[in-house]
């Protein structure tokens, strides 16, 4: 068996749960767990850090700021399945990759847009209902 055409991937650009309440997984993934996340400048609601050895971007994402990054709406629409977590994957290129997933028949959340942050940024959801970002995130290149 072939395996298709790959989409390049480089390296996990990052990963975390989609929460539902903030506070609830602060006290959850820093307070008992003890993980080095500090609250983004421009949210406060979003923990991160890029500390973690073994992934360059964990995150606790709330969900109503997902669904502003897919939608351009703090409510995840009824139809489309909620997400657990989130993943995602940095590429060299990401309107090649994009282009590669729609040939084979994904649905794309969203399709090769730059963020306001810098990153560019294709999202869809697996399987699974992990949000999945193919993504080129600068700051984390080396």
């Amino acid at each position: 068996m072939s395996l298709p055409e790959g989409l390049g991937i480089k390296f996990v650009a990052g990963f975390g749960p989609i929460v539902r309440t903030p506070q609830a997984s602060r006290d959850f993934y820093v307070g008992l767990l003890g993980l080095p996340l500090t609250p983004m400048e421009q949210d406060p609601d979003y923990f991160h850090g890029e500390g973690i050895d073994g992934v360059r971007h964990f995150a606790l994402w709330p969900l109503a700021n997902a669904a502003q990054s897919c939608f351009g709406s703090s409510e995840w629409p009824a139809a489309i399945p909620a997400p657990n977590a989130w993943l995602e994957l940095d590429v060299d290129d990401v309107a090649a990759a994009s282009k590669i997933l729609k040939a084979r028949g994904c649905r794309l959340l969203v399709d090769n847009r730059k963020e306001p942050w810098g990153q560019t940024v294709t999202r869809l959801l697996s399987p699974e209902g992990l949000l999945i970002g193919i993504t080129f995130t600068p700051w984390l290149r080396s």
